[in-house]
């Protein structure tokens, strides 16, 4: 399939798909060059894309995917090695939430006084 098919199929931008390729998150396993030399993306290529998307959407940094989609393909983790990153990743994405949660709390607060000085100043000046 060529880049424009792929994109519609993964929801990723052609800019994206090259970039990634680029990167060294696809490889021969997922494009084939034509005589012409236009690249033939596999249908791997779309599982391919889909799970840097997925590992993407929990919060991994490209760096990070590159890491987990290299061992993947060379399987050098151990299984407990594996768990141990799928911790840490919850501890650092558990910080952000709280770190979000304060920023929220602060907005609220923000909103709640700009509210009350539309309706009461006397009050919001308390």
């Amino acid at each position: 399939m060529k880049i424009r098919e792929l994109s519609e199929k993964t929801g990723l931008s052609v800019h994206t798909i090259r970039f990634y390729e680029k990167e060294g998150l696809l490889d021969s396993r997922h494009i084939r060059r034509e005589e012409n030399n236009y690249r033939n993306y596999t249908e791997k290529a779309i599982e391919r894309l889909n799970l840097v998307k997925k590992f993407q959407g929990v919060g991994c940094s490209l760096t990070e995917v590159k890491e987990i989609l290299q061992d993947r393909d060379s399987n050098t983790r151990t299984n407990q090695q594996v768990i141990e990153w799928i911790r840490q990743k919850i501890i650092e994405i558990e910080r952000k939430k709280d770190e979000m949660e304060q920023m929220l709390g602060t907005l609220n607060m923000m909103l709640e006084y700009r509210i009350t000085m539309m309706n009461d100043p006397e009050k919001a000046n308390s």
